[in-house]
């Protein structure tokens, strides 16, 4: 368990790098805003599988998904726009 002192500065070291680094093993797991949980489900060389834990409401993407629907996002957004311009 972190003591209130070793809590802060994990967060003073996220404020500086904008990313908390933590160790877990196998079986070990993280908790974030109180209703998420990640666990380490195995671990092979350089892969690491993960099960995470979460309320249906709350999306969860791998980031190279995640940035594609971003950028279809803005691309549909844009094409949005310049319909518009062209009504007026």
């Amino acid at each position: 368990m972190l003591s209130i002192r070793s809590m802060n500065c994990y967060r003073a070291e996220r404020q500086v790098n904008d990313m908390l680094a933590l160790s877990r093993k196998k079986g070990e797991a993280l908790v974030i805003n109180n209703n998420v949980e990640v666990t380490i489900l195995e671990v092979k060389g350089d892969q690491v599988k993960i099960g995470i834990s979460a309320p249906k409401e709350v999306p969860i993407y791998r980031k190279e998904v995640y940035l594609q629907i971003q950028d279809s996002n803005k691309e549909a957004m844009q094409a949005d726009l310049e319909a518009l311009k062209k009504l007026f």
